[in-house]
């Protein structure tokens, strides 16, 4: 008998610790009710939370709602848990794919295929990668491993793939140009050519004054305001890359995206060079 939400609904609710929220959350996904399957999944790994598909179905879910950060979190906790998995083997090449690092996208296919030697969608994704496919797609759906196709990786893809790639980030060169991402205010007006102005020339602040406290170079700052959180770093000695979040994101996370930020800003300026 086909699976049915409500027949689903009802089986999980009379057995809540039942591994039946895989399948209601993935029905519901595949229906488009993302919020629904969201409630479902994260609702099942708090009482599974060690369970490695109940992860990978929550990342998945996470990519449809294109919370891109969360979802390499999530794929990342379930490699943990099984090192072979290969629904989040494609979820990260798909997360790699979109920023651009055709490298390391092929070489989770690479496991990938090692681990499910017969799906041939891994092994079309993989033949691309090698190929040197440096195209992402726009939005390809997140638990099929990714054909990068027909979108080049433009100015405003800097930070294409992660958590608030054009609001939330900003990639200023050294003379205070915008190079990528965009910010915004509390009411939602755009701030981002005002930002870039006050912090032309932040960088080279920064490195006199640590150099006069004698702490050597710098590599970042952070700083905590009443309505969110900043982080500052340098992908590259003539760069600077502004990360703003909301104050419910602690500042260790917060440390964690620019760090993922900066990576794809130094890849993207890299070929840009």
């Amino acid at each position: 008998m086909p699976d049915d939400v409500k027949t689903l609904s009802a089986q999980l609710a009379q057995d809540p610790d039942s591994l039946l929220f895989l399948r209601l959350a993935e029905l519901l996904r595949q229906r488009g009710q993302v919020d629904a399957a969201h409630r479902v999944a994260l609702t099942g790994l708090e009482r599974h939370p060690h369970l490695a598909d109940a992860h990978d179905l929550y990342a998945r879910i996470l990519a449809d709602k294109h919370d891109y950060e969360r979802a390499f979190d999530e794929w990342d906790m379930t490699l943990r848990i099984a090192p072979a998995h290969v629904g989040a083997l494609k979820g990260l090449a798909f997360l790699y794919f979109k920023v651009g690092d055709v490298q390391q996208a092929a070489a989770h296919l690479e496991a990938a295929q090692r681990a499910a030697p017969d799906d041939p969608g891994v092994a079309q994704a993989l033949a691309l990668a090698r190929g040197g496919a440096s195209e992402v797609e726009r939005e390809p759906p997140p638990d099929v491993p990714l054909a990068p196709a027909a979108q080049p990786l433009e100015e405003a893809r800097v930070f294409a793939g992660l958590e608030g790639a054009q609001e939330g980030l900003l990639l200023l060169d050294a003379s205070g140009r915008v190079l990528g991402g965009a910010l915004k205010d509390p009411q939602g007006q755009d701030v981002t050519d005002a930002v870039a102005a006050y912090l032309a020339g932040v960088s080279q602040e920064a490195a006199r004054t640590v150099k006069l406290l004698g702490l050597g170079g710098w590599t970042g700052l952070a700083a905590e305001g009443k309505l969110g959180h900043i982080h500052l770093t340098q992908p590259t000695g003539d760069a600077l890359l502004l990360v703003v979040r909301d104050r419910a994101v602690p500042m260790g996370r917060l440390a964690i995206i620019a760090q993922r930020a900066a990576l794809a800003a130094r890849r993207w300026l890299e070929a840009h060079a």
